[in-house]
């Protein structure tokens, strides 16, 4: 398995690949089952994997957790270096923002609209610094295929936006959340949590489970009473919505209830920690 911390090094190497297909697994590290189930795919469906670890500050707010972010790569490779097909991965770990976002880099990609609800409601400028690193990615790799988890449902709906309006030649992967027993989602993130917290953690997804359940068996308008329940009950949710899923539209009952699929999100606080989930129906 290849570790590449340059960026010039990293395109030399890049240039010696033939056209055989090309797999990109975006991460920001402290890998888990989540990220490593990403990997698998991506090894059974292409010739060369390339992971890229890096920690992106422009997706960061001012209040946001930057500098307690784990970085944690040596174990990281170690998990990469387990799989079956490893010898087929590539890691592009750069060593510095500036192999990213080189010196007088000014340049934001935004994709308006999708960023406007959900997660975009509390982190404000988060999704254009995560298109931006992502177009960076794509650029540098030129992969054919890329792999991202279903938990970050939003930050995928708007990338896939980002790719169709910008004519981007890659394919998007969602993959499926990968859970514990309980069925929390797992998280590079949970790992803040206290063993209490980590125990008051599964009502987000339970939550999310009844209002999916009432959404199936007696429609829109039933689910948002169940979900408007929840939130008078404990202030701890951050948002908990039922949306279309192409545009995320969060339209009346009526015409909810004419949609062949939606998404059910939510965000959950815990302390000074912050997590998400959402299931699809």
């Amino acid at each position: 398995m290849k570790l590449i911390r340059k960026r010039n090094e990293f395109l030399q190497w890049r240039k010696t690949l033939s056209t055989e297909t090309i797999g990109l697994v975006p991460t920001m590290g402290n890998l888990h089952l989540g990220h490593l189930s990403l990997a698998n795919k991506a090894l059974s469906e292409n010739d060369t994997i390339i992971v890229t670890i890096f920690v992106n500050p422009k997706q960061f707010g001012p209040n946001e957790d930057f500098d307690q972010y784990p970085r944690t790569l040596e174990d990281d490779l170690q998990k990469l270096r387990a799989l079956e097909g490893s010898e087929r991965i590539t890691v592009f770990n750069p060593e510095s923002n500036d192999e990213i976002y080189p010196e007088n880099f000014q340049t934001t990609i935004s994709v308006n609209g999708l960023d406007q609800v959900l997660c975009g409601k509390f982190r404000n400028g988060h999704f254009d610094g995560v298109t931006t690193v992502v177009y960076q990615l794509f650029a540098l790799t030129q992969a054919t295929q890329a792999y991202f988890g279903q938990k970050d449902f939003q930050q995928f709906k708007i990338i896939e936006r980002m790719s169709n309006d910008l004519l981007l030649p890659i394919k998007l992967n969602m993959c499926p959340i990968i859970r514990e027993e309980d069925g929390l989602a797992l998280s590079s993130r949970n790992q803040y949590l206290s063993s209490e917290q980590r125990i008051e953690a599964i009502k987000l997804n339970q939550s999310l489970q009844s209002i999916k359940e009432e959404y199936q068996a007696h429609g829109s308008e039933a689910a948002l009473k169940v979900r408007d329940q929840i939130l008078k009950t404990d202030d701890r949710f951050q948002y908990l919505e039922i949306l279309e899923t192409d545009t995320l539209s969060n339209v009346i009952p009526q015409e909810l209830d004419g949609f062949g699929k939606v998404v059910v999100a939510g965000a959950f606080i815990l302390g000074d920690t912050r997590i998400i989930d959402n299931l699809l129906v």
